[in-house]
């Protein structure tokens, strides 16, 4: 019995291009040709044929086929490979899926991880949340932590607002009193939440490549005025004394 190409792959279920594909790559070998130039395939040719058709399908690459020769036995080795490969995808997909499921039901931000969504509230301007954006990607398991649990229990203050509208022209009484008003909000928020202390010791970089990212994200994010009374809050966090967290 003999086929033609268009025959052996209609038997195998797959397309003339992928016999034609495996031909090119190695894992077919060619047939022999009748008198008149076609192609003339065997039995051998559809088993074989049938063999990579029930590998792809199952997972695995051309590479990986190549790599197993054409012997028909059993590849425990590759199959088990596989099976771990695969078991890793699956996890991967029901974690993706999770967190679709969280930002449709939450409606919130694609930019931001699963554990920092129910911060995303509408009270968060676009600065604040680009900087937490930039928080996820150099804190540390604990340090998102701290600030994820700070944010989903955020309070409201009526001088937070002032400080997200403060223009960069603020003239230094402004600052200072926006600065001065907001010290009781921010010493209750540490008071609160004391991880935000060390908030970069376990981040994976180190701290300090940590401190000089977040660093660089205030001043991209921030106008003059605004970082201006990040440092008076700062210096009057210090000046309270040294049990104020800072």
């Amino acid at each position: 019995m003999a086929w033609s190409t268009r025959e052996i792959a209609e038997l195998a279920g797959t397309s003339l291009r992928a016999v034609r594909h495996y031909h090119e790559v190695g894992l077919l070998a060619e047939p022999e040709r009748r008198a008149n130039g076609y192609k003339k395939y065997g039995v051998a040719h559809l088993v074989r044929l049938l063999r990579i058709k029930r590998l792809t399908d199952l997972g695995f690459s051309l590479s990986q086929i190549a790599a197993m020769g054409e012997a028909d036995d059993h590849p425990a080795d590759a199959l088990r490979a596989l099976d771990a490969e695969l078991a890793a995808t699956i996890e991967r997909l029901q974690r993706a899926r999770g967190e679709l499921a969280v930002i449709l039901r939450q409606a919130v931000p694609t930019d931001l991880p699963p554990e920092f969504a129910p911060a995303a509230v509408p009270e968060l301007s676009e600065a604040d949340r680009s900087f937490v954006v930039v928080l996820t990607r150099v804190l540390g398991p604990r340090g998102m932590q701290a600030y994820s649990e700070m944010l989903q229990d955020l309070p409201d203050d009526p001088t937070a607002p002032e400080f997200g509208e403060l223009p960069a022209d603020a003239d230094e009484p402004t600052r200072q009193d926006v600065a001065e008003r907001l010290v009781p909000y921010v010493r209750a928020l540490h008071a609160e939440h004391p991880g935000l202390r060390d908030a970069n010791a376990d981040a994976p970089g180190g701290a300090q490549f940590a401190e000089q990212t977040v660093g660089k994200a205030l001043v991209d994010l921030y106008n003059p005025a605004q970082l201006d009374v990040m440092r008076r809050i700062e210096s009057l966090l210090r000046a309270s004394g040294p049990t104020d967290p800072t």
